[in-house]
């Protein structure tokens, strides 16, 4: 008994699939990339050594149409072989079954060619542009009334951090009302940092003019995963220890209570813990007081606490990934030339500029996440407690926390001290 398996493979959809894929003894396995010749050799080979079985994924994968699928199967059964598809049960099924799935097969893989041969040419994803741009031609195109708009509430988010106080900015200053959701994904959406995003994960980067630079782009990163850490709504909170403080005895977290006297101008401001479990609670404590012991042990602990972390060679690391993007743009500056000599057809180059493009997106990527300057240079900067006493609460919590994980409060009798939990 003599087993064959064929498989077609369209390159602008999917890999071609592993040959010992089958997961049977296999006599002879035939896959064809783009055209069909290991089809047609297949026929050749079986009208000299016919073979009994065929294994073959789906019908559909014999011809582009109907009618050639029809055909190749009229010839296999002219030849004495009995097909046995794997992924779907086509001996299960009526003719007139059979046929509307290989229909509905080749219309979905029409649609999905159109969207490729999209991706191939950098074009926009269908539907309608994010809000700052306009759909050109072949790419994304400014809109010059809106594209102001945006760039403005990223720059208040990277001035301050607080994705709700960006969101109130627009809304105070352009009367532009959105979600914090929706700021969430303007935040994240890559058609901002001139990329182009498709369904199927992978990004072109630099399609069409970006709103905001790749540098601008990495701190917004760091500052989302900084806010994912701290309690809901405390990223804009007004307080910069807003979210950070803890009670060293019933390990609650501590909130901002603002207290104001009877026909007394100003107010007083303290920590309390929302959930504490002891009998009696534990007391309130000054704000200020914790604010004032935060930066004088910040001055003192941070230089400590940043000499002894292993710091990775971040020049090293950079510029290797710096060589591995110019040689692949190298690569891609070397395309049309191998195009118009006839060594590349213009499918494959197609092929090959795309997924260059997807992998230098892949390395801007990891460039970006790394840290962008020397932590050691920077703790011994902030370590001087003037610098946070020049800063306003909203400028303070920003950096904060840049650093700090968490500030928890020890009691002793009736004192206290704080301990800092860095975020290294």
């Amino acid at each position: 008994m003599k087993i064959i398996a064929y498989s077609y493979t369209d390159p602008l959809l999917e890999v071609a699939p592993d040959p010992l894929m089958w997961g049977w003894e296999i006599d002879s396995v035939y896959q064809d990339l783009g055209e069909r010749q290991q089809l047609r050799q297949l026929l050749e080979d079986c009208k000299e050594e016919p073979a009994n079985y065929l294994l073959i994924r789906r019908l559909a994968e014999l011809g582009d149409s109907v009618e050639e699928v029809c055909d190749r199967i009229l010839d296999l059964e002219s030849l004495g072989i009995q097909m046995i598809t794997t992924e779907s049960a086509a001996y299960h099924q009526t003719p007139l079954q059979l046929l509307q799935e290989i229909q509905s097969r080749q219309r979905s893989d029409r649609i999905r060619q159109g969207h490729a041969q999209r991706r191939l040419k950098a074009s926009p994803a269908p539907g309608k542009a994010p809000y700052g741009y306009r759909r050109g031609k072949d790419r994304y195109i400014l809109d010059r009334s809106a594209a102001p708009v945006v760039k403005d509430f990223f720059e208040q988010f990277l001035l301050y951090g607080s994705l709700r106080g960006a969101v109130r900015y627009l809304e105070k200053k352009y009367a532009k009302k959105i979600s914090a959701s929706t700021g969430q994904r303007w935040l994240t959406n890559p058609v901002y940092r001139g990329d182009t995003a498709y369904k199927n994960g992978e990004i072109l980067s630099d399609t069409h003019a970006a709103i905001v630079s790749r540098e601008e782009a990495a701190q917004i990163d760091r500052l989302l995963r900084r806010n994912r850490r701290l309690p809901p709504r405390t990223a804009s909170a007004n307080r910069s220890l807003a979210g950070l403080v803890v009670c060293g005895e019933c390990q609650s977290p501590m909130t901002i209570t603002r207290v104001t006297a009877s026909r007394k101008p100003g107010e007083y401001l303290y920590l309390r813990p929302t959930k504490c479990f002891k009998q009696p609670k534990c007391r309130a404590i000054s704000y200020q007081e914790v604010l004032e012991q935060t930066i004088e042990r910040i001055c003192q602990d941070l230089p400590r606490a940043v000499a002894t972390v292993n710091v990775p060679n971040m020049d090293g690391i950079k510029g290797t990934i710096t060589h591995e993007i110019a040689a692949k743009q190298d690569i891609l500056a070397q395309l049309p030339t191998l195009t118009e000599n006839g060594i590349l057809d213009s499918e494959t180059a197609q092929l090959r500029a795309y997924k260059l493009r997807t992998e230098i997106s892949q390395l801007q990527s990891r460039m970006a996440s790394l840290p962008p300057v020397d932590l050691q240079a920077i703790a011994q900067a902030v370590s001087i407690s003037q610098f946070w006493l020049d800063l306003s609460e909203s400028e303070r919590r920003f950096y904060f926390r840049e650093f700090i994980r968490q500030i928890e409060i020890n009691r002793q009798d009736s004192s206290w001290e704080i301990e800092l939990v860095f975020i290294f």
